[in-house]
């Protein structure tokens, strides 16, 4: 499997290694990211010879949440335009999400805005114990629209809302109370911790994994098309505002929006 903005491996044994591949932009997710996470979550869920898919950042920081360049493109464009990207962003979140595979998250350096919907379609996270996190998007005049939906699965809506509208930075040490993570360890400890959550899911059954998995989730929040449909059009509402558009502008101008004190 060859990706423009991931590095996949798959061991002996069948564990994939998928790795955001976009370093110098802090692992951002750009259009092409987005299509290629789509791509291979459709091709290693799909896959007779995958057992477990680990998924972390190369470089310095896990994900730094969307591409503003690709945000600031769906700001100018038209409205069929933005829905068909939020589309695309809300796919590939789903593709993961419902990946008949287990899907164990290796983060470290910072999970921000999308960062934070990677982790929360895992099925288990581990975090180097130095990570910050966030949900950065009203900082920008954005909310965390596609994300929304596993956000609030994963750490239930009481919880959520002490982080889903804020934009404040926490330690990996609130991310695991509020449920984002499983366990958070000291970097030089962090592949050991993630080999540890893979090693069971070699001597279990792959399709009762897979049937577990599914329905787990049909237990859980129903994450259904109607959801998933209105998270699009909110992204693309959001996308569509004045606010969206000054705060994404001022962030790359590197001055305060006006709602800044």
């Amino acid at each position: 499997m060859s990706y423009d903005t991931l590095e996949v491996r798959i061991d002996e044994r069948g564990v994939a290694s998928v790795a955001l591949n976009l370093p110098e932009r802090r692992n951002a997710l750009s259009a092409a990211l987005i299509e290629d996470l789509t791509a291979a979550a459709h091709a290693l869920g799909g896959s007779k010879a995958v057992r477990a898919v680990v998924l972390s950042g190369a470089g310095k920081v896990f994900c730094a949440g969307g591409d503003l360049n690709w945000m600031t493109a769906q700001i100018k464009a038209d409205r069929a335009t933005r829905i068909a990207e939020a589309r695309k962003l809300a796919l590939m979140l789903n593709a993961l999400n419902e990946m008949p595979k287990p899907l164990i998250g290796r983060i470290h350096g910072a999970a921000i805005g999308g960062g934070i919907g990677l982790a929360c379609v895992c099925d288990s996270v581990i975090a180097d114990e130095a990570t910050r996190f966030g949900l950065t998007e009203t900082r920008l005049g954005l909310i965390p629209a596609t994300i929304g939906p596993y956000v609030i699965a994963r750490m239930g809506e009481g919880k959520a809302r002490r982080v889903f509208m804020s934009a404040r930075l926490f330690d990996a040490a609130e991310a695991m109370d509020l449920g984002i993570i499983a366990q958070r360890v000291s970097g030089a400890e962090l592949d050991e911790a993630v080999e540890a959550e893979v090693v069971p899911y070699l001597s279990v059954a792959p399709g009762a994994v897979a049937a577990a998995k599914a329905h787990a989730r049909s237990l859980g929040a129903g994450i259904d098309e109607a959801v998933i449909e209105d998270s699009i059009q909110r992204l693309a509402d959001t996308w569509e505002g004045e606010e969206a558009a000054h705060g994404v502008a001022a962030f790359l101008n590197k001055e305060d929006p006006d709602w800044a004190k």
